[in-house]
């Protein structure tokens, strides 16, 4: 589905990616607001598309005093705000059934979290909303699988559908991305690669997801070149202090620096490939 049909996005159509970028969890309204500004400001001035990411809620956590949200309403009432306040569409991830009827009053896409991507109800209840549904590639599933996922949102009547890749499970401890899937995912649905999530180091004994966030831009770079339609990322004023998947996260610091670089690099693929 071409990106000019998702809601207040077709003004910013160009030649670049698109980003889908903002906290792992929605915290509260005030970071969640100066997040999306600060990137908004950003992705202007670069024509950049821009698409702000929260989680309203945290459903998959290694330990039972992780955090999880700050209550459904609350959060998508934020997530609301975030798109009226800056008219730029909004994105979240939903974890059952009941979830996609509710969130979809709030935002314009639907996330499958990689972990639920073969739940077939899930995928369905997010298809029939019609809003734009993000199919995250499960860490445990090759590139070619994806296919099927994709025709499930099809078959249930809605064409708007995008992939991520986030990495595929490298041993126990670790993930890699496989540049091979891009241009197979491509064949299926626009593909992004969710730079921040596949640099996670997962399962660790202490029951926290651990990062290499120094490589999100070498993913970055590799993503452009491999041609994916969009990046992901998450970022946070303060990683460290981030309520989930801070280790992973990119310093909001560095944010615009490395959309430059990016948007510099993607206009010389492009110029190269005419």
């Amino acid at each position: 589905m071409p990106l000019n049909e998702l809601p207040k996005i077709s003004h910013l159509q160009s030649g670049q990616f698109f980003l889908m970028a903002g906290p792992c969890a929605i915290e509260g309204e005030e970071m969640a607001m100066r997040i999306a500004e600060r990137v908004k400001n950003i992705t202007d001035q670069l024509s950049i598309p821009y698409i702000f990411k929260g989680s309203f809620k945290k459903a998959n956590r290694n330990r039972l005093d992780s955090f999880t949200g700050i209550g459904d309403e609350k959060a998508l009432k934020i997530l609301e705000k975030v798109g009226s306040t800056f008219e730029i569409p909004t994105v979240t991830d939903i974890h059952n059934s009941e979830d996609a009827p509710m969130a979809a009053a709030y935002v314009d896409v639907l996330q499958i979290p990689a972990f639920l991507v073969r739940q077939t109800a899930l995928i369905v209840a997010a298809a029939q909303t019609k809003k734009f549904v993000n199919l995250k590639k499960g860490q445990f599933m090759s590139p070619e699988s994806m296919e099927f996922a994709v025709q499930k949102v099809k078959d249930s009547g809605n064409q708007n559908i995008w992939l991520t890749d986030r990495g595929t499970q490298f041993g126990y401890q670790d993930l890699i991305v496989d540049f091979r899937g891009i241009p197979v995912m491509n064949k299926f649905a626009p593909t992004v690669l969710d730079i921040t999530h596949s640099l996670q180091q997962p399962n660790q004994s202490g029951g926290v997801t651990r990062g290499r966030p120094e490589h999100i831009e070498t993913l970055a770079r590799a993503g452009i070149v491999s041609g994916v339609h969009g990046l992901f990322l998450e970022t946070h004023f303060d990683p460290s202090n981030a309520k989930s998947d801070g280790a992973n996260m990119l310093d909001i610091q560095h944010l615009e620096g490395l959309l430059i670089r990016m948007a510099q690099l993607k206009t010389f693929v492009n110029e190269k490939l005419k």
